[in-house]
């Protein structure tokens, strides 16, 4: 591990554990272990934050980005990368680790948590939320200083069960409460969207892939594509992929066959049905006409 990398200590920082004792009393109350915390916190600008856990925890864990950026793996899963406006929750005996980005270190809010209605939220997807609205972190924000407030104050049963029902507007708020983004937010999803097809047309990305990366539902991945490019999601992907194979066939020393695969089409009779619906042209006919651009191919991207 690197010697800079702590676990936490952050210049105003705020963070309550609490001892099993403060709550057990408590847990046999119907509206108690519903859902109830054992930790809470707060790390503004965690630079070299780090954390480890090989066997996972007996709780939920959940994490919510305000700012910066950081990174979560868990053994046998994609690396997830958490930005500003982005939450993920690590299920139970699930082994993790997580770290800040050194370059632009997260603000993160964090509570780990357990109890019955756990069962009625999609905690154990392995996927992040994104809610990249101010108002969603403001009111996430105002949520747990409601959390710590009232951990602040004595451990009675009425603060127990006022905490649970805190912590259920949390998880409400992160993976139920509609999701109304600006145009502005709209066009940088679009955005990213774009710029990680980009980074991986050697793939064949589905619709459902874009939804669990980027933590949108499908039907609204389609709807901001149709706006904002006239395009849907993977016809928008698949243009991509041809513009890209027009770069490689103006060499004539790249094959048909090899364009295919270094795009990911494991059959080349396949990728030149594609390559002749989008271009106009197929690929050989494309070598052929030599640099100069096909109309088809002036149309592959809006």
């Amino acid at each position: 591990m690197n010697t800079e990398q702590k676990r936490d200590g952050f210049k105003g920082e705020q963070m309550i554990v609490l001892p099993t004792e403060a709550f057990q009393p408590f847990i046999e109350n119907p509206l108690v272990r519903r859902m109830y915390l054992t930790d809470v916190g707060y790390f503004p600008k965690a630079l070299h934050h780090f954390r480890e856990r090989r066997e996972g925890i007996e709780e939920y864990i959940l994490l919510y980005c305000t700012e910066g950026s950081g990174t979560i793996q868990i053994p046998g899963k994609p690396v997830i990368t958490l930005h500003e406006g982005e939450a993920f929750c690590i299920p139970p005996l699930t082994g993790h680790r997580y770290f800040a980005s050194p370059q632009d270190p997260w603000s993160l809010l964090w509570v780990h948590f357990k109890g019955e209605d756990t069962t009625f939220f999609p905690l154990n997807s392995l996927q992040k939320v994104v809610l990249n609205s101010t108002y969603a972190t403001d009111r996430l924000m105002s949520l747990f200083e409601l959390l710590f407030r009232v951990l602040d104050g004595n451990y009675t049963l009425g603060n127990f069960i006022y905490i649970s029902q805190v912590l259920s507007l949390i998880l409400s708020e992160i993976f139920y409460r509609e999701k109304h983004h600006s145009t502005a937010e709209q066009n940088r999803q679009v955005t990213r969207i774009v710029r990680y097809m980009s980074a991986h047309l050697d793939k064949n990305l589905t619709l459902q892939d874009l939804s669990d990366q980027f933590g949108l539902s499908r039907s609204y991945i389609s709807a901001i594509f149709q706006k904002y490019t006239s395009h849907s999601p993977i016809d928008f992907y698949i243009r991509l992929r041809m513009k890209e194979a027009c770069k490689l066939l103006r060499s004539f020393d790249t094959r048909v066959q090899e364009a295919a695969s270094a795009l990911g089409y494991n059959d080349p009779y396949y990728f030149s049905r594609i390559f002749k619906k989008v271009i106009g042209v197929s690929p050989r006919e494309y070598q052929l006409q030599g640099d100069h651009m096909l109309p088809g191919e002036m149309d592959v991207l809006p």
